[in-house]
């Protein structure tokens, strides 16, 4: 185990996201990354279960939580940052270029026009190679775009780097990139960036999609990476992955909860605000993706 820090997951399993609390074990101070909100599509109701359960952890642990971290809007899951932040505390961090996602989406979903796409709905845009000190924990920011323009990666003490959706465990390969502002170029960029780090370099993944006869893994390293993984492995050149990638998205359908995860995620995890009934919508584009 790691001196400095310690590392925490939960895995909800509905959207196979795993969440990480991330705690300097010295001075107790904690960062949550990309924790779910629960939401039953059928219903349009949403829970906090998923979220209760990492704020009970932290305060059975005496954590205090200074960052709840996103690495990107989400398109799988809707983000609890917002709850959270109302129940323990914390600040809501994401990239700069979340800017660009929530241009794109304001005009998908015709938003109201008192939704402003300059990032203000989130507490603070990190920059690349920003450094955030909680404790004894120096996380470095990396951007590495592609699956989305303003994915990151917290990189903390140059020993562990939690990489979002960018890349998954070695059996699994790598994110798509058909989404509006993806690209699979730009992916091949980012994940070389993040096989720059050591090769010991913990790799924490947001997301597993077990292969035959495994369970959900968490953790891999960035030297597993280069040997294994299936889309980017060392000796895949840059022409071969993009290829590979974009004949795969081509066959991808949507995922489940990407019109409500966008519509909330890109306001740091809050709704809309209740129209003149003081009902609470979200919108559904026909036949625009």
């Amino acid at each position: 185990m790691n001196s400095t820090f310690s590392v925490h997951e939960f895995l909800d399993d509905d959207s196979e996201t795993f969440t990480y609390v991330v705690a300097d074990n010295a001075t107790r101070f904690a960062v949550i990354i990309d924790p779910v909100l629960d939401f039953d599509y059928k219903s349009g109701r949403t829970d906090t279960r998923s979220a209760q359960r990492v704020i009970h952890w932290v305060k059975r642990q005496e954590l205090s939580v200074k960052w709840i971290l996103e690495t990107h809007a989400h398109a799988d899951h809707l983000s609890a940052a917002s709850y959270i932040r109302e129940q323990i505390g914390g600040q809501i961090g994401i990239g700069e270029h979340i800017t660009q996602v929530q241009q794109t989406f304001q005009k998908v979903f015709n938003l109201e026009r008192d939704f402003l796409p300059n990032g203000s709905q989130f507490d603070r845009l990190f920059k690349h190679n920003e450094l955030l000190q909680i404790g004894n924990m120096a996380i470095r920011i990396m951007h590495t775009p592609g699956h989305t323009p303003a994915d990151l990666a917290y990189v903390i003490n140059e020993q562990a780097a939690f990489v979002g959706d960018t890349i998954f465990m070695p059996d699994v390969g790598t994110a798509r990139c058909d989404f509006p502002g993806g690209d699979a170029n730009t992916l091949y960029d980012s994940i070389q960036s993040l096989f720059s780090l050591p090769e010991s370099t913990d790799i924490y993944v947001c997301h597993d999609y077990p292969t035959e006869g495994r369970e959900h893994q968490f953790k891999t390293q960035v030297g597993q990476q280069k040997a294994h993984n299936i889309h980017v492995k060392n000796g895949i050149s840059k022409a071969d992955f993009v290829e590979l990638r974009q004949t795969r998205d081509a066959t991808l359908p949507m995922p489940r909860l990407i019109l409500p995860s966008i519509q909330v995620n890109i306001r740091a995890g809050n709704m809309p605000a209740p129209e003149d009934n003081g009902t609470v919508y979200l919108k559904v584009p026909i036949n625009l993706l």
